[in-house]
């Protein structure tokens, strides 16, 4: 079961952190489902609800969905008085920019220097101690964000195991996404995606080696950001790759999206890969990159040999999802871009051949680890390295082993291989082919594009391999003739009527202001989000909050 710590409304009228009064009559509450940064500002600014308001009834909609679904793992102890100090702020004048007194939810990777645990989903880092907030962490409070609670994940970002699924981990157990019973939620940062597409939180962060950020993204019917590795610093967030992992923002629309990412990118003494950033003296606009022209002119590929992948892998589902790409084509070219046949990755048929990348992220993950065991400043189970959590699981009665093996770490460990091994480099730029002159690189460059465009599901391998930047936007759902099929633990559903998809722009590395001002573009013509149906959405609303059962006898 998931571990929530939290207050009660009767409590928090008790101590005098809400109290019973309606919403001024000048006040249009927003429905939290859909409310976005706008709404929410405004609503604070004009004194119609506060920050305490929005972290209580965000509470009560965790505690309303989170027995079905289990996006969220715990709730931060210390989320209302943080509140309540950002409302004094403002109520003194002080904002600390346009997320002030906006609650954000957190993967479980992603340290936080507080109450809250931070373990990977893992019991085997409960007690452990980071020394510091993740920067990341760190830049959301300095803008004035409130670190509301830890969100489900698949365990260790799904590294553990061949036969465990997509979002389980031993902590909270299993996540469900909304839209099907049953539903995968995909990817490791799937807490994050559900409970943004709920709307438990104003937006999450996710992290992503492979498609974690992207593919839970999809799968909530949410936007999702993987920014170029060295965009946003990894200081303090358990480690996959430190070649290929970037944290990034979930959010329910593009410009959420892209003021969460302003909030957290930047370059960091802590973490050397953000000092190659061209962006040290300033970070782009991101904001003002959501320009509703943002199409216009812009030259976008289309890869068909990677589309020719759909059939082979996802044969149920290869149909609607190109009926829905080649729907979103259309809307591109009539928004103004070019579209560019032909730009195929030229080595993409040898790479769904090899598994070379799946071994540097292998060593990678042997050194990382043991890099961030070593900094812990409390380890209660005395955890050295993959070898040491690896015996740590097969012994745990928690840990639902032998159920779901460690068969991926068994591999890496027993290759041998770390980062620093001699035969590591040439590995990599080998693997960095199929990203770059073979992939999706290559294909920019000799056809002079500013992006290339690929159902989300497709969408994360290659730009994995050489750390560029992806968007994920929705794009519609699958059909209601669509099969149910199950993924192959038998436990989830992957394919169903009604399960979102996405659509993704793939650009060159530190290409976010270009690929968000498309995405941009292109949500605002379609506004697929809103066309969808779920099968559970909480039901408290800030209206339940201000004006709370037994107020009138208060």
């Amino acid at each position: 079961m998931a571990i929530l710590k939290s207050f009660s409304l009767f409590v928090l009228l008790c101590i005098g952190l809400i109290e019973c009064r309606p919403a001024s009559p000048d006040c249009t509450l927003p429905s939290l489902l859909d409310a976005t940064q706008t709404d929410l500002q405004t609503g604070l600014r004009m004194g119609c609800f506060t920050s305490v308001d929005l972290v209580t009834a965000y509470i009560e909609r965790i505690h309303e969905v989170n027995s079905k679904l289990n996006p969220v793992l715990e709730i931060n102890p210390e989320a209302l008085v943080i509140a309540e100090q950002l409302d004094i702020e403002r109520r003194q004048g002080k904002t600390r920019g346009p997320m002030h007194g906006l609650p954000i939810l957190v993967k479980d990777f992603i340290g936080t220097y507080d109450q809250m645990e931070t373990a990977a989903g893992s019991y085997a880092l409960i007690g452990a101690k980071i020394r510091a907030d993740a920067t990341v962490i760190a830049n959301l409070r300095q803008n004035g964000a409130i670190i509301l609670g830890k969100t489900s994940m698949s365990e260790w970002g799904n590294t553990r195991s061949m036969n465990s699924s997509n979002g389980w981990n031993a902590r909270g157990g299993q996540t469900y996404a909304a839209y099907y019973e049953q539903q995968d939620p995909n990817g490791s940062s799937s807490g994050s995606a559900v409970a943004t597409d709920l709307g438990l939180t104003f937006a999450a962060l996710g992290t992503e080696t492979i498609g974690s950020i992207i593919l839970p993204s999809e799968k909530s019917n949410v936007v999702g950001i993987k920014p170029t590795v060295g965009l946003t610093s990894r200081y303090m967030v358990v480690p996959v790759s430190e070649h290929a992992d970037t944290i990034g923002p979930i959010a329910r629309t593009v410009r959420d999206a892209a003021l969460v990412l302003q909030a957290i990118a930047g370059a960091d003494a802590y973490d050397n890969y953000t000092l190659a950033s061209p962006f040290q003296t300033a970070i782009p606009d991101y904001i003002a990159a959501c320009n509703p022209n943002g199409l216009q002119g812009k030259r976008i590929g289309i890869p068909r040999n990677v589309l020719n992948a759909l059939p082979k892998y996802f044969t149920s589902t290869a149909s609607p999802i190109n009926s829905a790409f080649e729907d979103a084509v259309a809307v591109i070219e009539k928004a103004g871009a070019t579209i560019v046949e032909g730009t195929n990755f030229t080595a993409y048929e040898a790479f769904l051949q090899s598994q070379i990348f799946q071994r540097v992220i292998a060593a990678d993950m042997l050194s990382g680890l043991a890099n961030y065991l070593s900094a812990l400043t409390n380890n209660p189970n005395n955890l050295r390295d993959l070898w040491d959590i690896r015996d740590y699981t097969q012994r745990s009665s928690q840990e639902d082993y032998p159920s779901r093996d460690t068969q991926l770490w068994d591999m890496a460990l027993f290759a041998g291989l770390n980062n620093t091994s001699p035969d590591f480099w040439p590995m990599y730029q080998q693997s960095l082919y199929f990203g770059d002159e073979g992939g999706l690189l290559g294909a920019l460059a000799r056809n002079g594009l500013d992006a290339v465009i690929l159902p989300s599901l497709l969408a994360g391998e290659i730009p994995g391999i050489i750390g560029s930047p992806v968007i994920t936007v929705p794009v519609g759902a699958l059909p209601a003739d669509t099969s149910v099929r199950y993924n192959t633990r038998g436990d989830l559903v992957d394919a169903a009527p009604g399960i979102p998809l996405g659509l993704s722009f793939l650009g060159p590395k530190w290409s976010e202001d270009s690929l968000i001002a498309m995405a941009y573009a292109f949500e605002q013509r379609t506004l697929a989000r809103g066309a969808l149906q779920r099968i559970v959405e909480p039901k408290t609303e800030l209206q339940d909050v201000l004006e709370p059962s037994g107020c009138s006898a208060h």
